[in-house]
């Protein structure tokens, strides 16, 4: 009986050769791997806005501020320049503030902020029925700490793409 057994473990484990070997693949390995990397970005998309926008989907206030400067400006015109080539994609221009003062000031500062950005591209020609502006305040930082690089990267107004 051991015999027995030991001889059908040792033909478990024999090598076979397959009789019909699958098709060759239609791409590279490399290319697989690339394509499961970067998948494909659908125009029109918040993705490809992203990608289109290059960091122009967000712009940076001063302390206490809500005034469009030169930089802003020149983000804001890109953005306008998008949503043109899309007349049917909306947008939120979402209004930030740093963590320091109240949450009150904050929520009405983050406010001003995105409608500033609001109005800017309104007067670029985008029609002012498919932008919404709404304040988070002090509520999202995307930089945590208590010192001015955090406190710079969370002043700011961020346009999403919505259907």
């Amino acid at each position: 009986m051991l015999i027995l057994t030991a001889a059908l473990a040792t033909s478990a484990c024999s090598k076979k050769t397959p009789e019909d070997l699958p098709p060759p693949p239609t791409t590279s390995p490399a290319q697989t791997r690339t394509e499961e990397r970067a998948p494909s970005i659908i125009p029109g998309s918040q993705a490809d806005f992203v990608r289109q926008m290059a960091g122009k989907d967000i712009i940076y206030f001063d302390t206490d501020r809500f005034n469009i400067d030169d930089i802003d400006a020149t983000a804001l015109q890109t953005q306008a320049q998008w949503l043109a080539r899309y007349p049917n994609k909306r947008a939120t221009i979402e209004g930030h503030a740093d963590e320091r003062g109240t949450r009150e000031y904050n929520l009405a500062l983050g406010e001003r902020r995105s409608n500033a950005a609001r109005n800017y591209l309104v007067s670029l020609g985008v029609d002012a029925s498919r932008l919404t502006a709404v304040s988070y305040g002090k509520e999202r930082p995307v930089a945590l700490g208590a010192n001015e690089s955090a406190w710079a990267q969370n002043r700011r107004a961020v346009t999403i793409t919505i259907d």
